[in-house]
C-alpha cells in the first residue's frame, strides 16, 4: 500500500486543520500529534480513511495509526502541507506534558522512568521461566526436576539464572540510571548511585528479616542502618530525584575548569548520605507498607482484588496509571517472592484481544479494512500489545471492551483466589504462562481459558442486539 498526498490532507482536515496541530512527531506504526484542541478532531472521518488503521489520545498526544513502513512517509508529508517543524520525540512530550493535570504528570513521570527499562525486566522473567522450567520438580518427571534427573545440566542452569536475575539483583541501578537521566541529571551518577544502594559491603536486603543483628554506621553519635535496597525502588526513585537537582544546582554555579572535581563528587556524597540516612529508611519502610497493604487485601478479600484489578486494568491503560502498577509488581517480587498483579495483567491482555478477535467475525465481508485490524490487533494483544486492539477497535464500538472487562474480571477473580504468583514481570498475553510459578500453571491456564472464551462469545453475542452496528 502506498501513501496518497490526498489521504494525508484527508487526515489534516480531521484533525481539526493544519491551524489546530501544535507538534508533531511520529513513531515505528503512529502519528504523534500534540493539538491545540482535540475536541476538533473528527474521529469518524479520520478513521473511514484507508490509509488510517486507528486512533487515540494517550499521554496528551493524539495518536494516529498509520502502520510500519507507511508511517515515516505519511510524517513527511504532512510536514510538508502544514509547514510544521519536524519535531522530536522528546519535543512533542514536553508540548504534550502542558495539556496533563498533576497526577497525570506524574504518572507520566513514573511511565517515562520504568518503560526504558521493561525489556531488561522483560527479558529477565522469560529467562527465569526458562529456569523454572528446568529447576521445577513435576513438570516433567514424578517429583523431580529437569536438572534432578540430568545434574549434568545442572551449571548450564545455574548460569542461566545468575543471567535472569541479575536485573533484578541490581534493579536500582536501572532505575537510577533512567530515573536520573528523566530528571534531567547525568544518567552515569544515576548508575553509581543506583549501585552504591546495593553495595555488597551492606546487610543484602533479602537477609534482612532473617538477621540477627542489624550492622550500623555510628556517624558521630547517630546510628544508620548499614542495609542495602536490593529490589527496592521508592529509594532509588527519591534518591534520583535529589541527586538530578543538586546536580544540575552544581552545575549552573560552578565553574567550568573545576566541575569534574566538584559536581559529580559532591551530588553523589550529599546524596549518598541523604540516601542511607533519611531517604532509603523512611521509603524502605512507605515501601513495605504499600505491599503489605495489597498483600492484605489479596489474602483477606482476593476475589474482591481480583474483580477490580482484572475488571478495570484495561481502563487504567486508557488513562496511563497502570504505569504505576509496576512499582508495585517489582516491589512486590522482592518482598512476598512474586507478584499476584502480574498474572491479572496479562489476563487482561488476552481477554482485549480475544473481543478484537470477535469483532474480525462480526464485521461484515465488505469491511476488509476492519476484518484486517481486528485479525492483527488480536494476534498483537494475544502476544502483550492492547493498544491496536484497545484503541482500534474495542474502544470504538464500546461493547467489545465492556466485554473484554467482564471476562478478565472473571479471570481475575480465578487467579487471586487461587493465589496465582508470577515470579517477575514477563511477556503480557499467551506467553505469560512462563513467567508463571510452576505451581500456578493450572489456574493460570483455566484463568486464559476464561480471557480467550468469555470475551469472545460475549462479543459474538452482544453484537446481534447492539445499536453500534459494524458495518
Amino acid at each position: 500500500m502506498s501513501v496518497k498526498r490526498e489521504d494525508v490532507l484527508e487526515i489534516i482536515e480531521a484533525i481539526g486543520g493544519k491551524d489546530n496541530i501544535r507538534t508533531a512527531t511520529h513513531c515505528v506504526t503512529r502519528l504523534r500529534l500534540v493539538l491545540n484542541d482535540e475536541k476538533k478532531v473528527d474521529k469518524e472521518r479520520l478513521e473511514a480513511i484507508d490509509l488510517v488503521k486507528g486512533s487515540f489520545s494517550s499521554n496528551g498526544q493524539f495518536q494516529v495509526v498509520i502502520g510500519q513502513g507507511l508511517v515515516n512517509k505519511a510524517y513527511q508529508m504532512l510536514a510538508e502541507e502544514t509547514g510544521i517543524e519536524q519535531a522530536s520525540k522528546q519535543d512533542v512530550k514536553d508540548a504534550a506534558t502542558q495539556n496533563l493535570n498533576p497526577l497525570q504528570r506524574a504518572i507520566k513521570v513514573l511511565a517515562d522512568i520504568f518503560i526504558p527499562i521493561l525489556p531488561a525486566i522483560v527479558t529477565a522473567g522469560l529467562l527465569m521461566g526458562l529456569n523454572n522450567i528446568l529447576t521445577g520438580p513435576d513438570i516433567f518427571f514424578d517429583k523431580k526436576s529437569v536438572i534432578d534427573v540430568y545434574p549434568q545440566w545442572a551449571d548450564l542452569t545455574n548460569i542461566i539464572n545468575l543471567i535472569a536475575n541479575t536485573a533484578f539483583v541490581f534493579l536500582p541501578g536501572l532505575i537510577g540510571w533512567s530515573a536520573v537521566k528523566r530528571f534531567g541529571g547525568s544518567p552515569l551518577l544515576g548508575i553509581v548511585l543506583g549501585l552504591m544502594l546495593v553495595h555488597p559491603d551492606l546487610l543484602n536486603a533479602w537477609s534482612y528479616g532473617s538477621a540477627e543483628k542489624i550492622p550500623t554506621w555510628n556517624l558521630f553519635g547517630l546510628e544508620v542502618d548499614k542495609i542495602g535496597y536490593q529490589g527496592q525502588v521508592l529509594p532509588i526513585l527519591f534518591a534520583s530525584l535529589l541527586l538530578a537537582k543538586i546536580e544540575k544546582f552544581l552545575d549552573k554555579r560552578v565553574h567550568d575548569s573545576i566541575k569534574l572535581l566538584v559536581v559529580a563528587p559532591v551530588a553523589l556524597l550529599i546524596t549518598g548520605f541523604a540516601a542511607f540516612i533519611l531517604i532509603g529508611p523512611v521509603t524502605f519502610f512507605i515501601g513495605n507498607m504499600l505491599t503489605d497493604s495489597v498483600v492484605w487485601v489479596f489474602d483477606h478479600v482476593s476475589w474482591l482484588g481480583g474483580l477490580l484489578y482484572g475488571g478495570l486494568y484495561a481502563v487504567m491503560v486508557i488513562t496511563g496509571m497502570h504505569h504505576t502498577f509496576l512499582a508495585v509488581d517489582l516491589q512486590l517480587v522482592s518482598n512476598a517472592g512474586g507478584t499476584f498483579l502480574w498474572p491479572i495483567l496479562a489476563l487482561s491482555n488476552i481477554a482485549q484481544g480475544s473481543a478484537a478477535l470477535a469483532m474480525m467475525f462480526v464485521a461484515k465481508k465488505e469491511n476488509e479494512k476492519l476484518r484486517g485490524l481486528a485479525g492483527t490487533s488480536a494476534l498483537s494483544a494475544y502476544l502483550g500489545i492492547t493498544e491496536p486492539a484497545m484503541f482500534g477497535v474495542n474502544l470504538r464500538y464500546k461493547y467489545p471492551f465492556i466485554s473484554a472487562l467482564i471476562g478478565s474480571a472473571i479471570g481475575g477473580v480465578l487467579l487471586a483466589m487461587t493465589g496465582t504468583k508470577a515470579f517477575s514481570i514477563g511477556v503480557g498475553g499467551l506467553p505469560g504462562i512462563l513467567s508463571i510459578k510452576s505451581e500456578y500453571w493450572v489456574p493460570f491456564a483455566i484463568g486464559m481459558v476464561i480471557a480467550v472464551v468469555v470475551p469472545f462469545v460475549l462479543t459474538m453475542i452482544w453484537s446481534k442486539f447492539s445499536k453500534n452496528e459494524v458495518a
